[in-house]
């Protein structure tokens, strides 16, 4: 059920933060229009692409890097991951680290993408934000009948020097899914070390997409 719930709400991200060839017409200095926007173009090319998705899964991981990525801090996402572990690992490690997280997220979005079943999203209220806001949270309810309603809140973080917002964290029930993979992962860290879990991550990021049940058969 937890696997589940944090399939739902990963598929959720995709279609918050990612959007398509024009990112002109996308404004990322506004965060809440900017999440309205992209989850309006995410729909319709997921919509529009299923025959090539249907053919080959792995296509979604070309979605993914080309759609997604732009829009998430997938580096400050892997640096708050180590949190602590940072402290005396070797520079060219954590290097290595980020980059296996974010191939790592490029699959795991990937495989989310296939539970795309035409689910609805409610925004809630737009959120206050000043010129001193860093760190901005949207809430967001997923309509995924006759299951219960998901509420949850997106973490998204400004950069200073473009003043550019990026999705980093998402909040379930009182629970941050970055702090939940943080304590999977840090026991591992702690004994084997940085490098070691990268190269796990690796492995990861190399993995096919299925779709669950053989629905591409």
């Amino acid at each position: 059920m937890v696997q589940s719930l944090i399939c739902k709400v990963a598929f959720t991200l995709l279609l918050m933060t990612s959007y398509s060839v024009n990112a002109s017409t996308v404004d990322s200095t506004q965060p809440y229009d900017m999440m309205q926007t992209v989850s309006k173009v995410t729909f319709e090319r997921l919509a529009k692409e299923q025959s090539l998705i249907q053919q080959d899964p792995n296509y979604l991981k070309v979605v993914v890097e080309e759609e997604l990525m732009p829009y998430v801090n997938d580096k400050y996402a892997a640096l708050k991951l180590l949190g602590p572990n940072l402290k005396g690992a070797k520079r060219e490690d954590v290097l290595t680290f980020i980059e296996a997280f974010r191939g790592y997220l490029v699959t795991a979005y990937a495989q989310v993408l296939t539970q795309y079943t035409g689910q609805e999203i409610v925004f809630g209220k737009k959120p206050t934000i000043t010129d001193k806001s860093l760190i901005v949270g949207i809430k967001v309810i997923i309509i995924d009948a006759p299951r219960p309603n998901i509420n949850l809140e997106f973490k998204l973080r400004k950069n200073k020097k473009t003043s550019e917002w990026k999705a980093f964290d998402m909040i379930v029930e009182g629970i941050s899914l970055l702090s939940s993979k943080q304590s999977e992962w840090n026991a591992k860290i702690r004994q084997e070390g940085v490098l070691s879990v990268a190269k796990e991550l690796e492995t990861l990021a190399g993995a096919d997409v299925r779709f669950e049940g053989g629905q591409n058969e």
